[in-house]
């Protein structure tokens, strides 16, 4: 998995800035309105989303895999 860290104290730090990012932006959505902030704020949750997705899943993988 390309540009994602391979020690699992680097993804789970990644994992919490994403989700503090996820809680941001569903604040900032909260407070604008119009439908092309809305389509904004709804792609970036997303992208949020995406990530933190990612990131989880390979986390699980490391997890996973046997030592050694």
């Amino acid at each position: 998995m390309p540009d994602y860290p391979t020690s699992i104290a680097e993804i789970d730090e990644r994992i919490a800035a994403a989700r503090e990012n996820l809680r941001e932006l569903i604040e900032q959505a909260a407070a604008y309105s119009g439908a092309a902030d809305e389509d904004l704020m709804s792609q970036r949750i997303a992208d949020q989303e995406a990530l933190l997705d990612r990131l989880l899943k390979r986390r699980d993988e490391l997890t996973a895999k046997p030592p050694g």
